[in-house]
């Protein structure tokens, strides 16, 4: 099946009409009718001329129903494209479990950030906030969840109907729907994963702590309000580490890595059940509200679950290993999207999107926090924030705004802030967080140590200092010594390797900085690694620079295209896309039909 026809019935928003019209956004839908309370109504389709916006819907109210203060019932009845931007519709290969059970075995949905018009005729902002429900009939046999409250399902031999209700008000990029042939397992009363079969127990076991990452999440942000905190872990082709919809957020599988260490995506995205769901940037350009505080918040978990020296450590890794890497070498220092408020006019979000949000937007709260009084007293302003805004969407300024209020006895100290910089200015930011450097020192000895050896002594080190570092100063290292110029001789690497087993590592995050510092070196043995590696997952985190190193590699180039051209098809279509800008390649859209 390659199309939906659905009925929309959003209440009309007073704000959205234009001389008494209702104005939608749409992509790739095709209308069939619009009807106000019953009756049938006008409307016209406008493209844009940038194509990612899609078109501009005008329903044109009748004069019986133009009166202020009516509460209108629109009822749309279209069908969606077999190329609608935010979804995915998998081939059975394409799964974990690869079931020969019926002909469309996986689909799932990526909104963010302005996708879930190619699903659903809807104010594709996140400044508008709605509730919805939900009716999806599957084949049965199948599973239907949805960034909802399940309020049970009926069916027969053939087909099941799910039913779903979100009562929280929600932007659009928050609606979200998995099918597949899926599994639960419980972790406590409101937690829960779902994935394939033979996956299920491996995220059960790898996900284990995420009570206790949700009870830890609420002593800093307050009670949590969406009921269930459920996840499903979701083929390789997802294109993030993690996406927060709201009671069910969607997860890479490249987070199992057999020891629980990359688990700290789980609390990045129960953060944003208050930073992002909660609290909400108005527009894409003020994006670091959600992602700067989420990553803000994400450390204050960690720090309270493990150490402070270790949320220490992850600020400073943030900025070594994410920011300096963004702001150097995905864009340039003068680059606009390295602002933290950037101008998106007529820019497809999805091409702005970067780490720099998250890391610059964080590394300004811990900066306000040293400069404030500490992390005791910035908690309870966090606190204050997320209450005084909830179920709303804000920008740059609100926030500000709030900040000076709160802190009203400390303006002296706010007035010595360059906020100005701080939004506008390109590059790094003006001012560095003091970050604790405990963690880090061990990561410099070591750095220290194969910089200084030479084929005569290289085998005097051992692994003892490695293997008794965390996973994360683990990835330090190992980004340092990419970031080193000039790059690590071959030898060092092949050493590298015989020492630490790096190829052979489960930790997606360490094999990315394993494998770009192999590429920078130009180590000809790596390129089958990094190709594997890029093949068997479509995390734009990962893909995106290994393909941007590969494609700058003259030896790797050719090879880098050949398996981009073979596999794009296989691909959801944001990494699609985005792998082929970097690769110098125009992008055109697939039809695969089940």
């Amino acid at each position: 099946m390659c199309q939906a026809h659905n009925n929309c019935r959003p209440k009309r928003d007073p704000c959205s009409a234009a001389n008494n019209n209702e104005i939608l956004d749409v992509r790739d839908l095709s209308i069939r009718s619009v009807s106000i309370n019953g009756t049938d109504c006008d409307f016209r389709i406008a493209p844009n001329v940038y194509t990612f916006f899609g078109s501009k819907m005008t329903v044109y109210l009748p004069p019986q129903f133009q009166s202020a203060g009516n509460i209108l019932q629109v009822t749309v009845a279209y069908g969606t494209s077999p190329d609608a931007t935010a979804l995915q519709w998998m081939k059975k290969e394409q799964t974990a479990d690869k079931r020969v059970r019926f002909s469309m075995p996986y689909l799932f949905s990526q909104c963010q950030a302005i996708h879930a018009r190619s699903i659903v005729p809807c104010m594709d902002t996140p400044s508008v906030k709605s509730t919805y429900e939900a009716e999806v009939t599957v084949p049965t046999g199948m599973t239907c969840l949805m960034s909802a409250i399940g309020q049970g399902s009926k069916g027969d031999d053939e087909v099941t109907t799910f039913f779903y209700k979100q009562p929280v008000a929600i932007p659009s990029y928050l609606i979200a729907i998995v099918v597949g042939c899926l599994e639960k397992r419980d972790i406590s009363e409101r937690c829960a994963v779902w994935a394939e079969p033979s996956v299920v127990d491996k995220a059960h076991w790898e996900f284990a702590e995420t009570e206790d990452i949700l009870a830890s999440a609420e002593e800093i942000a307050g009670k949590y309000i969406w009921g269930r905190y459920d996840m499903v872990c979701l083929p390789p082709s997802f294109p993030f580490g993690g996406m927060e919809n709201p009671c069910l957020t969607f997860l890479t599988p490249t987070l199992i890595a057999g020891d629980r260490s990359l688990v700290s995506v789980i609390a990045h995205e129960i953060a944003h059940s208050w930073s992002g769901n909660l609290v909400t940037n108005s527009s894409w350009e003020h994006f670091w509200l959600n992602e700067g505080f989420t990553m803000f918040i994400e450390r204050k978990i960690c720090g309270r679950l493990v150490s402070e020296d270790y949320r220490q450590f992850m600020a400073f890794n943030g900025w070594t290993n994410s920011l300096i890497p963004a702001v150097y070498e995905q864009f340039t220092p003068t680059h606009q999207f390295t602002k933290l408020i950037q101008d998106h006019t007529n820019v497809d979000p999805d091409v702005a999107f970067s780490c720099v949000p998250y890391e610059k937007g964080s590394a300004l709260l811990f900066y306000l926090e040293q400069k404030l009084g500490g992390a005791e007293v910035f908690e309870a302003y966090l606190k204050d924030y997320l209450k005084t805004f909830a179920h709303q969407a804000i920008d740059s300024w609100q926030w500000k705004d709030h900040l000076y209020k709160y802190f009203a006895d400390q303006k002296e100290v706010l007035d010595t802030v360059n906020f100005d910089i701080w939004f506008n200015g390109v590059g790094m930011p003006p001012e560095k967080p003091n970050y604790g450097k405990s963690m880090a020192e061990a990561c410099e000895l070591l750095l220290k140590k194969w910089l200084d050896a030479d084929e005569s002594n290289i085998g005097e080190i051992t692994g003892d200092d490695y293997f008794s570092m965390q996973p994360l100063q683990q990835i330090e290292l190992l980004s340092q010594l990419w970031q080193h110029n000039p790059s690590i001789e071959h030898y060092k690497l092949e050493a590298l390797n015989k020492l630490y087993k790096l190829n052979d590592s489960q930790n997606s995050e360490l094999l990315l900085n394993w494998l770009r510092l192999c590429i920078k070196s130009k180590w000809e043995a790596c390129i089958p690694k990094a190709l594997d590696f890029v093949n068997s997952q479509g995390r734009l985190k990962f893909c995106r620079p290994i393909y941007r190193d590969l494609a700058q590699w003259p030896i790797a180039n050719k090879k880098a295209r050949d398996l981009y051209l073979k596999g794009r098809s296989q691909m959801h279509p944001i990494t699609a896309e985005m792998i082929a800008k970097e690769l110098h390649i125009r992008h055109s859209t697939h039809t695969v039909c089940f």
